[in-house]
Formats: C-alpha cells, structure tokens, sequence
C-alpha cells in the first residue's frame, strides 16, 4: 500500500525559508486565496503545488503557507479585485533590512508581494492531495 504523509515545514532563518521556496516553486494561487491580518501580523497562503518530494510524482497537493510577525504588505502588478486571477510562484526571497526582513514572492509577469517583517517565522503545511489531474 502507497501510504502518502502531509508535510509540515517550519522556517525561522533564510535557508530554512528557500526550502519553502523550492518546495512552492511553479505553485499556483488564487488572487483570493491570499490573505493579510493586519491586527494578528499574520499572512496567509493557500496555494496548489506539485509534490516535489517525490522523484517523478505530477500529484499536486493542497497547501498552506503562514508567515507571522508580519508588519506590512505590498503588492505589484496585481490585480486585487480580480479574485479569479491565477498566479504562478516563481520563488520566494528574503532581504535583511535594518532590523526587519523583506520576504519577496515572485510570480510570473512580473507580479510581486512584499512582506515586512520582524523575524523569520514560516510555516508550509500541505492540507491534502489533489486527484483531479485539471484542477
């Protein structure tokens, strides 16, 4: 029996963090899947990725990425109102400073989130796998 385990990764330093990265690399999200609680410093992700971990698996899993400590958020090139609209994670980077960090999503055609922080505390959490080879 194929027994299939959900991950959860936790990042607090910047190598920690570009192993989120890789792991969500290609993800795609929906507009309205991104969230921002600006009372709790929390940002949330739900994104749709494809199981990496796995040599030659094409499975996609349903997954959460939640960065806490978050002061402010900005965006470039997107479409906010469009809550249809797919983006497509290219990688996420991370910039010292002063005293915060900048977490930088990339996206295809040149859409960007910024995230200010305070420290480096991330988490991926896969929810479920999906079977649906078109979703």
């Amino acid at each position: 029996m194929d027994k299939k385990y959900l991950k959860k990764i936790i990042a607090q330093t910047p190598e920690d963090l570009q192993a989120i990265s890789a792991f969500c690399a290609d993800a795609k999200i929906r507009v309205s899947d991104i969230k921002y609680l600006s009372s709790n410093k929390i940002f949330l992700i739900s994104l749709l990725r494809i199981d990496k971990e796995n040599e030659n698996s094409e499975k996609k899993i349903n997954s959460i990425v939640k960065f806490e400590f978050v002061q402010s958020t900005k965006s470039k090139n997107i479409n906010q109102v469009d809550s249809k609209l797919v983006l497509e994670l290219i990688g996420i980077n991370i910039f010292k400073k002063g005293h915060n960090f900048e977490i930088v999503f990339l996206f295809s055609e040149n859409r960007l989130i910024t995230l200010t922080t305070e420290a480096i505390e991330a988490t991926l959490e896969d929810q479920k796998y999906i079977n649906d080879k078109n979703t």
